[in-house]
């Protein structure tokens, strides 16, 4: 491949982090108090490379053959455009500021050279998803990130739980990724290439149903990595590894690599295929939401809060809106980001030594914390205001467009479709109930911990930094200077979208909406039983909530109803499958037997009897051969009157 700025610039962007991979892996224990230093440094050198060497004005592709199959060749493409730009920038930002906050969080583990290392295979991964320029290539880079997510969520692997939770995640995206593949092999087979340049300009040769199916089963790849329904069981799981993984992974990058690979295919995808991924995202959405609505882990809160926005992003596409989607990706990543690390801080504060059963992650164990710890207090009141949609912060302006973008999407198709931007306003309100209920929980409110045991402080400068750069990045002034609308903003511009239209009263309502949910959460506050806490505290400790509908055991790593699907066809197979086998194996012992009594009595019978016949004629005829003429006489006169006998009937 000839030498050009754009081959340079990835192979630097890729380069760093493998080689920083490389080196921390290799060098061990012995670099662990300057592992996160190592990593943070590289990282900011890829994001400061983002910036100066990739042309945000021109698309640049990048192609070099790997192999033949028969006569066929095989590419690797690679692709710098305006929207790898942005994830460049969001991908690297947001792990230079979780590979700082780790060194303090993380700080007197043993192992801090591995975590690091896995960090930036991370990167590699996911800068490799960001550049590929074919769903071959990024199929590559796509396994790499499933890989480099099992290793950091079970990071802690002398620990069962965090194990079983990897391991989780790996079987249910292995799922998703198997449909990824059988829509990539699909098109190689009907176009012979699966880069993008060369998809936009075929696909009209592929009939409209096989159009469907394919786009169906490029979508399986973001159900398993974006956590949609039904694979998303793995997410709320996965908060088992570090806070700063799921900040990183869970919340801004990895499970957002399902959404840019939407933005990618959206050309692809057919009108009946974005209807099924409006469903898939509109049960998402909500489900994430109701879950999230009572859950008392701090992070799990947050975690099924990603899949209600993961699953508001898919349900945009759906409705034909990708440029809407993935501004709310980027949005999303940086208020997100900021919750996981303020609520790191805040288990980070309540963590201790002690011998009794505390849980520094529920928040029914929570309570006043606003006074201990101001700075994480208002980093995460600012980020849970801009996750509610609440005017003058990002989310506001990316989840109205959203919204916005249903309303005219159902405009033009039809009443049924007004089903999607209502349920979004409704999941819009869920949202701003539970992170209401969630501030309260945490920050408000009377001390529910002891004061002998638990002594609540403040995090060090090197963890609310990197907080609060997140929090300043969750105001709308970094994507527009229209604080109620997007329909300026320089991020759409960069992206080549925007508004289909302006709805004035869709800000309003959503934000009326939003504000009802927070005083009905407030409301709840007031009650002597707020959020029924104390009533549930015990009887979680035996009986989980949503224990119905999710295994909590460290043996499975499915759904509760996928594991009673399975019981099911346990006893179907033993009842019915494995019963009539039985009864074929018990018909051919009876038929056995009966032809072996045939065989010895009737078979073996008639020829005995024949035998002793025959032997007995045979010694009948010859005790009349005993030499006296009496018997002979006696012969010849028995047989004339048997001929005569015979004449006479003729």
């Amino acid at each position: 491949m000839p030498a050009s700025p754009e081959f340079f610039a990835a192979s630097l962007l890729l380069g760093l982090p493998l080689a920083v991979f490389l080196v921390l892996w290799l060098a061990g224990k012995s670099v662990n108090k300057m592992a996160g230093w190592i990593g943070a440094l590289a990282t900011g050198a890829g994001l400061a490379a983002s910036f100066l060497l990739v042309d945000i004005h021109a698309v640049h592709s990048l192609s070099f053959e790997w192999l033949e199959i028969g006569q066929r060749p095989i590419f690797l493409s690679f692709r710098i455009d305006n929207l790898a730009f942005v994830m460049l920038l969001v991908v690297h930002l947001v792990a230079l500021l979780v590979q700082v906050y780790s060194t303090a969080y993380l700080r007197g583990d043993e192992n801090l050279h591995r975590y690091f290392a896995f960090v930036q295979l991370f990167l590699f991964s996911m800068i490799g998803i960001v550049l590929s320029g074919s769903l071959l290539v990024m199929y590559i880079f796509w396994e790499l990130v499933g890989l480099s997510s099992y290793l950091l969520i079970g990071f802690w692997y002398t620990k069962k739980r965090p194990v079983w939770a990897a391991q989780k995640a790996f079987v249910l995206n292995r799922i998703g990724d198997a449909a990824f593949l059988t829509g990539i092999l699909l098109l190689f087979y009907y176009i012979g290439s699966t880069d993008f340049e060369v998809l936009v300009s075929n696909v009209h040769t592929i009939s409209p149903g096989m159009l469907t199916l394919i786009g169906i089963c490029l979508f399986g790849g973001c159900v398993g990595k974006s956590a949609q329904f039904p694979l998303s069981g793995w997410l709320p799981d996965a908060m088992e590894g570090p806070t700063p993984v799921s900040a990183l992974i869970h919340a801004a990058t990895m499970v957002a690599a399902g959404i840019f690979l939407l933005t990618r295919i959206f050309f692809l995808l057919t009108p009946d295929a974005q209807l099924f991924i409006a469903v898939i995202g509109t049960i998402t959405m909500l489900t994430g939401a109701v879950k999230a609505t009572f859950a008392w882990d701090i992070k799990r809160v947050l975690a099924f809060s990603t899949m209600s926005q993961l699953g508001l992003m898919v349900t945009a596409v759906g409705v034909g809106s990708w440029q809407m989607a993935f501004f709310h990706l980027v949005t999303h990543a940086f208020f997100k980001a900021g919750l996981f690390l303020s609520a790191g801080s805040v288990i980070h504060a309540l963590h201790y030594d002690g011998t009794s059963d505390f849980d520094p992650q529920d928040m029914r164990t929570m309570g006043g914390l606003r006074t201990s710890l101001p700075v994480t207090f208002i980093c995460f009141l600012i980020c849970a205001a801009a996750l509610s949609g609440l005017p003058l912060f990002s989310g506001f302006l990316s989840k109205d467009a959203i919204i916005t973008e249903g309303f005219l999407s159902a405009a033009s198709i039809g009443p049924v479709a007004y089903v999607f931007p209502v349920l979004m306003m409704l999941a819009a309100g869920l949202t701003a109930y539970y992170m209401t209920r969630q501030v309260w929980l945490v920050f408000f409110g009377t001390k529910r911990f002891s004061g002998e045991e638990i002594h609540p402080h403040e995090s060090p400068s090197v963890m609310w930094v990197p907080m609060a750069i997140l929090s300043l990045l969750s105001f709308f002034i970094w994507f527009s200077l229209n604080p109620v609308s997007a329909e300026d903003s320089w991020f759409l511009h960069l992206t080549g979208g925007s508004e289909a239209g302006h709805l004035s009263w869709v800000p309003i309502a959503a934000s009326a909406i939003s504000l009802i949910a927070i005083f009905v959460a407030y409301r709840e506050t007031r009650t002597n039983n707020p959020f029924g806490m104390d009533s549930l505290l015990m009887r979680d400790k035996q009986r989980p909530a949503f224990s119905w509908f999710r295994d909590f055991s460290n043996e499975h790593y499915f759904l509760v109803p996928f594991s009673s699907l399975a019981g099911l066809a346990g006893k179907f197979e033993i009842k019915v499958v494995d019963a009539f086998v039985n009864f074929i194996a018990r018909a051919n012992v009876v038929t056995a037997h009966l032809v072996s009594w045939i065989d010895c009595n009737v078979v073996d019978g008639a020829v005995r009897l024949t035998v002793y016949m025959i032997r007995f004629a045979g010694n009948s005829v010859r005790g009349l051969q005993n030499g006296k003429i009496q018997s002979y006489f006696l012969v010849t006169l028995t047989g004339i009157f048997l001929l005569i006998l015979w004449l006479a009937t003729l």
